[in-house]
């Protein structure tokens, strides 16, 4: 017992003792206790509608390990008598871990409301889930900086001076990183002028595909072929980018020649024919059909109407749809379909006289 009592350090060796029992106990308490509590609540959050347990639950998750150890060790130390020095650097260590952890929860916080509420306004909103993704950018970074700033405040840094410093030193900065910050720009105004959203059908040149994500410096497109398209936001800005989502109706004009052989009181009647089977089409506005030329091989017709939809899938089906009514209608008032061909005339001269 008297070793108990033997000052190590300007402290009795039991003080040290229950010192780091209450380090053990507190970092037990917010590390293991806390990762039993976050399965438990976790597992009862699944079956519960409300949004508010399930908040607790990702706050309580992102706790960090160099957080429950700095507290710990902190808590253990108020029992202690230590040297001026010792006791303030454990202070302001404290602090630091203090608001590095309050960084993530803000952070968490900030993740789990823009997740959410993209989720529930995707369907209604495309451009407003976009908005929330760089409106969530933004809010994180202005808690991170408040962070910093308050952590450079505890080390008595002149946050004043440094901000100052930072106005100045910021221009050769963007002059280095004008790239990177081109694209972060153009980012912004992609989201803030919403020429496409997360969801849309566009082509870009010779590529085309559906936005899947815009980044801060990318927009990530997924191709009809299934690969990953990575854009350059700046590039797209300086692109002509072809919207099809935007698309509120299509126009299609196609062509088909019959032979030269129809009669004149038949062809009048084929734009009367092809009228009756494309207006009572679905999703389908009957412009015009008419004779258009005399080609080489074949008496030409043309045919317009309106995709009242931006499917491409319902196009196609129309367009099938139509093409075997006209086949049915043509087979059974004998119009034959005109395919490319050539009439050879030789001309036979008569046998001169000396022959």
């Amino acid at each position: 017992m008297a070793f108990l009592k033997t000052d190590f350090y300007s402290n009795p060796v039991w003080i040290w003792l229950l010192a780091a029992a209450i380090a053990v106990a507190v970092w037990f308490v917010l590390y293991v206790v806390l990762r039993l509590v976050v399965r438990r609540l976790g597992a009862y959050a699944e079956k519960t509608p409300g949004r508010f347990d399930d908040l607790i639950v990702e706050l309580l998750a992102k706790t960090k390990f160099l957080f429950a150890f700095v507290v710990s060790i902190y808590a253990g130390s108020l029992l202690l008598n230590l040297p001026e020095a010792a006791g303030a650097a454990l202070h302001t260590l404290f602090v630091l871990a203090l608001l590095a952890q309050a960084g993530y929860w803000g952070d968490g916080v900030v993740t789990f409301w823009i997740r959410r509420t993209a989720q529930r306004k995707f369907d209604e909103d495309a451009a407003a889930a976009t908005s929330l993704t760089a409106f969530g950018f933004v809010a994180k970074v202005a808690i991170w900086v408040v962070v910093v700033l308050v952590a450079l405040d505890n080390f008595g840094v002149n946050i004043t001076g440094l901000i100052a410093g930072l106005g100045i030193s910021g221009i050769a900065i963007a002059l280095a990183v004008q790239n990177i910050l081109g694209d972060l720009f153009a980012s912004l105004s992609i989201i803030v002028d919403k020429p496409f959203v997360i969801g849309d059908f566009i082509i870009v040149g010779d590529l085309m595909g559906t936005v899947e994500k815009i980044g801060l410096k990318t927009t990530r497109v997924r191709s009809l072929s299934g690969e990953q398209i990575v854009f350059s936001n700046s590039d797209l800005l300086a692109s002509r980018v072809r919207n099809y989502k935007q698309m509120y109706e299509r126009r299609i004009a196609f062509g088909f020649g019959v032979t030269y052989d129809t009669p004149p009181d038949v062809l009048e009647g084929v734009p009367e024919t092809v009228r009756a089977i494309v207006e009572p089409q679905p999703d389908v506005r009957f412009d015009r059909c008419h004779f258009k030329a005399f080609g080489d091989f074949s008496l030409d017709f043309e045919t317009v109407y309106y995709i009242l939809v931006p499917d491409y899938n319902v196009y196609m089906d129309r367009q099938q749809a139509i093409n075997l009514g006209i086949m049915r209608a043509f087979e059974e008032q004998g119009i034959e379909f005109a395919f490319p061909t050539q009439t050879l005339y030789v001309n036979r001269l008569a046998p001169s006289e000396e022959e």
